[in-house]
């Protein structure tokens, strides 16, 4: 570990990672005429077929973490360049349903391999992607994942504890 990152909060250190990660990908997926976001939501689209799912835009949206907005956005221009098909949910008008087109089937498919040879490198230091390091780090962040952030709590709680100390 560089000396620079020896002292930094584990915040710094999440948001340093997650930007290295999405430069990564976005630049290995550029290629294929993705993004990293549309990789991510076309990613998630082809995991949940597979499970037997298909998304509205509400569920994507909480799946991958993006915001709703964000995802219709997204799925209006995978569906204009033929990667995503956008139909109405029969059994609610307001929501569309997504899936993946054969080409998306195919464009996703080149992708996640290319994806998977990034996230090989980015665990070797942790003994590779199927070492015991690296399967701690994933439960690590899936902990993370779950813990509830809510900032307003948090400020709410450090007015409170400055107010007694002045």
């Amino acid at each position: 570990m560089s000396s620079e990152n020896e002292n930094a909060t584990a915040g710094f250190l999440v948001w340093r990672l997650s930007m290295k990660w999405r430069v990564a990908v976005d630049r290995a997926v550029a290629p294929l005429g993705l993004t990293h976001a549309q990789y991510a939501l076309m990613g998630s689209l082809y995991g949940m077929a597979r499970s037997g799912r298909q998304p509205s835009q509400r569920q994507l949206a909480d799946h991958t973490g993006l915001e709703p907005l964000y995802v219709s956005k997204l799925a209006r221009a995978l569906e204009a360049a033929g990667l995503v098909a956008r139909t109405r949910d029969p059994d609610d008008p307001r929501a569309m349903r997504l899936t993946l087109t054969e080409q998306g089937h195919d464009v996703t498919g080149r992708a996640i391999t290319v994806v998977q040879g990034l996230l090989d490198q980015m665990l070797e230091p942790l003994g590779g992607r199927k070492g015991p390091r690296a399967r701690q780090f994933t439960r690590d962040l899936a902990t993370l994942l779950e813990a509830p952030l809510d900032p307003h709590a948090e400020n709410a709680e450090n007015a409170e504890n400055h107010e007694e100390q002045s």
